[in-house]
């Protein structure tokens, strides 16, 4: 789907002033940034004596965070709801009911043009701050044009499961050396999840480019071994426990180096990603500190990232999320943070999402091309086609009918006053479907 206006050069931000900024999961310092062709030129600890552009944002009041990285999406299930009769052993048990038994279901969010359901997987995670995702499926070329919400791994090779893919040799040994290779593996309660790991070591696909997903059955020599072969885990568990009614040992998995957080798909996931950080926090006891390593870092090492993903430093890439600043360190935010806590996001120096007031504060130059989405009694304003994606999700799920992650889409009048009307206002002259 193209998108014409979306990502102009004018609408690229070239100055932040007045936020704190996240040096890591425990310190934030006060100071000015520069920003020139996608990348943070400076950090200046005192703020900038003048403006240097039009296009300068101040953000006073503010937090700037690192974009976050999902180091585990299914981008085309945005839409989709929570499928299946749990709890079950495994994967494939799961995949055989809900296609036996809700087949139905299936296609008719199916029948939403894979193109636009793309695009909602990356409005999806743009709304809660996600500016990198993994994507575990090929990469279809939506995926890769301009203007796509979020930064989509582009190098990386994958197989879905041992038992699912015949030919993974295959697809381990054409993934480059500098590059990740990812699997869905141990991912149930059974023996052969438990197995499953040394089957990938007995085909010889276990090493320091694999990248394990899930990991729910791994046992003590499990880890051992994937410590060994140096191999990384992401843990998806809000999925696990939807799935399985059971979560990994994180204890246990503690001594894994390479470890981070996945969000899945809606079709098993509780939410988004800070959603799933926080039920990281609550029923993994994983620490808070931790759990920002897990969504920023770590993740960019594991996606062997390049450009300085995953941090706030000079010459790395301008992924941004600003959240109010309660005066609290950076990592002690994820316990509570939510999407509706995001409100603002930039993308390699572009903003793509911004709240109703963070959009007033905007230079017009920057406001160029966004467009309001209503989402659960809210607006973000998003540097998306909102409307034509809404109106082709509607034609096939009906008018009021679409989802995304159980939040309730709508889109907004343009012809409105947005600038000092209320999302409540708002909520009552919704734009008709075509």
């Amino acid at each position: 789907m193209p998108a014409s206006t979306v990502g102009a050069s004018n609408a690229r931000v070239t100055g932040i002033t007045g936020a704190r900024y996240a040096t890591g999961p425990n310190a934030a310092a006060r100071g000015a940034l520069q920003i020139s062709g996608g990348r943070i030129q400076s950090l200046r600890p005192e703020p900038l004596s003048a403006p240097v552009s039009v296009n300068q944002v101040d953000l006073t009041g503010f937090l700037l965070l690192p974009g976050f990285i999902n180091a585990h999406d299914h981008l085309q299930y945005a839409l989709h709801p929570k499928l299946g009769r749990p709890p079950y052993h495994n994967y494939v048990e799961w995949g055989e009911d809900i296609h036996a038994n809700l087949h139905s279901v299936i296609s008719h969010y199916n029948s939403v043009p894979k193109d636009v359901r793309l695009w909602w997987g990356g409005i999806r995670n743009l709304l809660c701050g996600v500016t990198t995702v993994c994507h575990h499926d090929p990469l279809w070329s939506p995926l890769r044009a301009e203007g796509y919400p979020v930064t989509v791994l582009s190098n990386y090779g994958w197989a879905h499961s041992v038992r699912l893919t015949p030919s993974i040799r295959q697809a381990w040994s054409a993934t480059k050396d500098d590059s990740a290779f990812f699997v869905h593996a141990c991912e149930g309660t059974d023996e052969w999840a438990r197995k499953e790991l040394a089957e990938l070591d007995r085909l010889r696909v276990l090493d320091r480019k694999t990248v394990i997903v899930h990991g729910l059955g791994l046992d003590e020599v499990g880890i051992a071994l994937l410590r060994e072969r140096q191999a990384s885990l992401i843990l998806c568990l809000s999925s696990n426990l939807f799935l399985y009614n059971c979560l990994p040992e994180i204890e246990r998995m503690s001594t894994v180096e390479k470890i981070a957080l996945g969000n899945d798909s809606p079709l098993t996931a509780t939410g988004d990603l800070l959603d799933e950080a926080r039920f990281a926090i609550e029923h993994g006891s994983i620490s808070t500190d931790k759990t920002y390593r897990m969504i920023t870092d770590l993740p960019s090492t594991i996606l062997r990232l390049t450009k300085g993903e995953g941090t706030i430093r000079k010459s790395g890439c301008a992924d941004l999320v600003a959240v109010r600043d309660n005066g609290e360190p950076p990592h002690c935010r994820l316990a509570a943070l939510s999407w509706r806590d995001v409100e603002l996001v930039m993308v390699r120096g572009e903003i793509r999402l911004a709240s109703q007031d963070v959009w007033r504060i905007l230079p017009e130059s920057v406001r160029s091309d966004m467009e309001p989405l209503w989402i659960d009694n809210d607006i973000r304003w998003l540097r998306a086609p909102v409307r034509r994606l809404l109106r082709q999700a509607e034609a096939v799920l009906g008018p009021g009918m679409v989802r995304l992650g159980g939040h309730v889409l709508k889109s907004v009048d343009l012809d409105m006053p947005l600038s000092t009307v209320t999302p409540c206002q708002a909520a009552t002259r919704i734009e008709e479907s075509a």
